[in-house]
């Protein structure tokens, strides 16, 4: 009787941003002894928060063929909306919670219906998603200068006080951000792993002639895949709003860099066809790993952490080109 064997392959595409994360963890704890502190652990896990959620909004919309370089911007403009509707309502809404609470159903239609635009920019215009979400990059980072006359908006320090504990509190020991975001991409995986919606963005991504053959409704689905970019902004500018207290033309500023980093990191192909929401949740925790360990070591200064950033995407973008090269039929 033939000897069976069984071999196992590791897929490095799967597995690379898990032992990436691994190794800078590593790192990390060798480069200072803080870094291993709960402290420091929990700066990582809440920042990593804010990127992460915008990323995972990302991944849909990479994933489904399209770019948005607006993220970063859009963040701000809603920062600055959010905090003129509270100031506003201080002297017409005496309890603080249910002011807090419109300025963020106000923050998440703003998100929504700045998504709609570019989507439908995108999609009915014919525009490409590049030249858009450009376009609307400029006009929501102007549109926040003016708003706030060139300088900072402040939020009210009585409701800052308030709201501030949806950043500073913790649950469990562990900061609401976090949980947020971890909340943000269970829905995500399962929306796009496990629904005819997903499963829509994947074919778009991969052919979208194909997809409009196979009636799927393509203009519809990228649409959608823009408006849930918009929605995770708003909730990164809910959570990220109350950390700072302000907004100004400089709030979000290389956040679109960021997130598309994560989201290649992760393993998202830039191409589109193919997304991993975990893959995009480790990617923001690197970045915000590598964002730390600069701090905490003088080897590299960390006024170079977005040069480092842009090496990264570079190179990923580099590597998924050269892997699907090798897949690619000869």
């Amino acid at each position: 009787m033939p000897e069976i064997k069984i071999t196992r392959s590791i897929d490095l595409k799967t597995a690379g941003p898990f032992v990436a994360l691994i190794a800078l963890f590593i790192l990390g704890a060798f480069v200072n002894d803080a870094f291993l502190s709960s402290g420091n652990l929990s700066n990582i896990l809440a920042r990593s928060s804010f990127i992460g959620i915008v990323a995972i909004g990302a991944t849909f919309v990479i994933t489904a063929g399209g770019i948005d370089l607006s993220v970063g911007s859009m963040a701000a403009f809603i920062s600055g909306c959010m905090i003129l509707i509270m100031n506003s309502l201080m002297d017409k809404i005496e309890s603080l919670p249910v002011l807090i609470l419109i300025a963020i159903f106000a923050s998440a239609l703003i998100g929504a219906a700045a998504g709609c635009i570019n989507g439908l920019l995108t999609t009915k215009a014919k525009i490409e998603a590049f030249i858009v979400t450009l376009g609307t990059m400029g006009i929501y980072r102007s549109l926040i200068t003016y708003m706030a006359d060139g300088g900072t908006l402040s939020l009210n320090f009585t409701v800052g006080d308030v709201y501030s504990e949806v950043y500073y509190g913790t649950l469990l020991g562990v900061p609401y951000p976090v949980w947020v975001f971890l909340c943000v991409a269970i829905i995500g995986y399962v929306l796009l792993n496990k629904t005819v919606f997903g499963r829509h963005c994947f074919a778009i991504g991969s052919n979208e002639k194909v997809a409009l053959y196979s009636a799927i409704h393509v203009d519809r689905v990228k649409t959608m895949t823009y408006i849930l970019q918009g929605i995770c902004v708003s909730i990164a500018t809910i959570i990220y709003v109350p950390r700072l207290g302000s907004a100004s033309g400089q709030t979000g500023v290389l956040w679109e860099l960021e997130a598309i980093a994560a989201v290649i990191i992760g393993g998202t192909m830039l191409k589109g066809g193919y997304g991993r929401i975990w893959g995009t949740v480790v990617g923001a925790l690197i970045l915000t790993l590598i964002g730390n360990i600069l701090n905490l070591t003088d080897m590299i200064s960390n006024y170079l952490n977005g040069a480092v950033q842009g090496i990264i995407v570079i190179a990923a973008v580099y590597l998924q080109r050269g892997a699907w090269r090798k897949r690619a039929p000869t």
